[in-house]
């Protein structure tokens, strides 16, 4: 199989028992889990749904909270599986630079919004720092692609990017709906 990423076939085996099994690198499968892993477990750490945000006004068609935790778990599950792609089809270690500097861009950007928005009590700066990781998950989607030669990589990055833009619509209605924040707030 001329092209595919893994080998199979006997050449492997040892004498006795013989087994197929499958000839593969598990770094990047290792690095894209953790990748994803991390992110979404670091995500539920910091997101703390207590009094302040339950006092929020929100608007009517925010999805249950119950709903977040297995939406961020499809698509960071997708992402990561992009970033192995990506990892494995880059046909150049400067394609493969590029890959790496997309995920850990994303990854940065990722992470700060929930300490932002919960820790801090800040949904405003959240509504600024989501622009910032629109963009990553947009470049995700456009310039992954292109590093790696395999459209695919950037497909997997769709349900990411139609959520953090719904999401970006959300943060922005909770900012409408409950300014001021931070000192502002607490000096009316």
């Amino acid at each position: 199989m001329k092209g595919n990423r893994f080998a199979w076939g006997r050449e492997h085996c040892t004498p006795s028992p013989c087994y197929r099994h499958m000839d593969t690198d598990w770094t990047p499968i290792a690095i894209a889990a953790g990748w994803a892993i991390i992110l979404g477990g670091a995500g539920g750490a910091l997101t703390e749904i207590g009094q302040w945000y339950r006092e929020l006004r929100k608007p009517l068609w925010q999805p249950p909270d119950w709903l977040f935790g297995p939406a961020w778990t499809i698509i960071l599950g997708l992402a990561g599986w992009s970033f192995y792609v990506g990892l494995t089809a880059a046909p150049t270690p400067e394609a493969r630079a590029g890959v790496w500097a997309l995920f850990i861009a994303n990854f940065v950007l990722h992470f700060l919004w929930s300490p932002l928005f919960f820790k801090l009590k800040r949904p405003d700066w959240a509504l600024a720092e989501n622009v910032f990781l629109w963009l990553s998950v947009a470049a995700l989607m456009v310039v992954l692609p292109r590093l790696a030669g395999d459209s695919f990589a950037g497909w997997l990055n769709v349900p990411y990017f139609i959520w953090v833009s719904f999401a970006f619509m959300l943060n922005l209605k909770i900012v409408q709906l409950n300014r001021p924040f931070g000192k502002e707030a607490t000096a009316s």
